[in-house]
């Protein structure tokens, strides 16, 4: 009995010490799933709260060259249009009219407002939308008469814009999403503070400042002969408005006009819509394209084909003009219509007014909802980038194996 009640013991004993054993092991296991499990929640917590940064190519110099395989008559509708220096003519006069016809009337007065707000930033949004034309030499072929076309067509906005706007617009299509490059992404500090409804709905309303001040704060372009002209030219306009032209003509209340229509034109507009419209991300991002060594495309460029295109130079069909800078907006529709299979299963919005919106609105949607690369693309004009950015863009376009002809495109 002594003998059994040891071996009974004994086994009770083994028994005990591999139940410890298999639960120390299924301890161990709980334990580093759950670490694994809280790593990866950590990591796409992380993702959720950053850019969509991506390795791959931007999308619009691929389709190009497939469109240009399928369609190479696409490359006829390439070149200057003529229409566009009488419209910004038109434009001109309209807004020098409606100065002069509230050269009397009281800032804080409904008609100011009224007449600003409708008819004021809409001119001015269309302008702003001229010189984007002209910048890709799309009004003449002389590229000097270009430059100057554009001085003239700045004069409505009441600050000089049109030189300096020229190489970062020019740098944003050559390196789209290129972080320290494309001067449209937001920076970081955007991204942190105004990253909530308050936030949004003050970025909306100041936008016009945004656009105006971050890319000085991210590189500066060279001060050209141009750049001295549009502001000797600005100056001299906005200073002959209110001290040298008779009061019968304009006066400060002109200028103010001026100047308020550019600010509401950068604002809460509906015209205003197409600057949140056109690149960011408004798609529901899986996990695994979040993540960016998965090298799953995530959209970037979003079109718009409603009426407002009338009075914005069809800026609203901004995938067919980044495929195609040098078509200009009265045949970027012949564009899509010639290649449609390219552009009809792409993201597009359907109302610029409902892109503010929801931008402000919606906590899916907000500063980080952009595309960023580390490396890629160039300056254009000449900008003051750091060595190792530029020997990053060498580095880029010698593996892309881009050539001047298909940069030039």
């Amino acid at each position: 009995m002594a003998a059994s009640a040891v071996t009974t013991a004994t086994t009770d004993s083994s028994s005990t010490q591999r139940k410890q054993q298999q639960n120390g092991k299924l301890d161990t296991t709980t334990s580093t799933s759950s670490s694994a499990s809280a790593g990866a929640g950590d990591q796409n917590d992380a993702l959720e709260k950053d850019f969509f940064w991506t390795y791959t190519e931007e999308p619009h110099r691929t389709r190009r060259m497939a469109i240009i395989k399928a369609h190479p008559e696409v490359t006829k509708l390439c070149g200057p249009e003529p229409l566009t220096k009488w419209v910004v003519l038109g434009v001109v006069s309209l807004q020098f009219l409606l100065a002069h016809l509230l050269r009397d009337t009281s800032f804080f007065s409904w008609k100011f407002w009224l007449t600003a707000y409708v008819f004021g930033a809409t001119c001015n949004q269309n302008l702003f939308l001229a010189i984007h034309e002209i910048s890709h030499n799309l009004a003449f072929r002389s590229p000097t008469a270009n430059r100057l076309f554009a001085i003239v067509a700045n004069l409505p906005i009441g600050v000089p814009y049109s030189a300096s706007f020229r190489p970062y617009h020019l740098t944003h299509h050559k390196s789209l999403g290129v972080d320290g490059l494309d001067t449209d992404l937001p920076t970081a500090f955007e991204a942190l503070f105004l990253d909530s409804i308050l936030g949004k709905a003050f970025f909306c309303t100041f936008q016009i400042f945004f656009y105006a001040l971050r890319p000085m704060a991210i590189y500066r372009v060279p001060f050209t002969w141009v750049h001295w002209l549009n502001l000797s030219v600005q100056l001299a306009f906005d200073y002959a408005i209110v001290f040298l032209l008779p009061d019968s003509l304009f006066t400060a209340n002109s200028l103010l006009y001026f100047i308020f229509s550019s600010f509401l034109a950068g604002s809460l507009h509906p015209t205003a819509g197409h600057f949140i419209a056109e690149h960011y991300v408004y798609e529901k991002i899986t996990p695994e394209a979040r993540n960016p060594d998965n090298k799953i495309p995530v959209p970037e460029t979003f079109s718009y084909y409603g009426p407002l295109n009338w009075v914005t130079y069809n800026v609203g069909l901004h995938n067919e003009h980044h495929d195609f800078p040098a078509i200009p907006w009265t045949r970027l529709p012949k564009l899509y219509e010639i290649a449609s299979e390219f552009y009809e299963g792409l993201p597009q919005h359907r109302s610029w007014t409902h892109v503010l919106w929801q931008f402000i609105f919606d906590e899916e949607i907000g500063m980080r909802c952009r595309v960023k690369r580390k490396v890629g693309g160039r300056v254009v004009g000449g900008g003051s980038v750091s060595a190792k950015q530029q020997q990053q863009q060498q580095h880029q376009a010698k593996e892309a194996g881009w050539g001047d002809d298909e940069i030039e495109a």
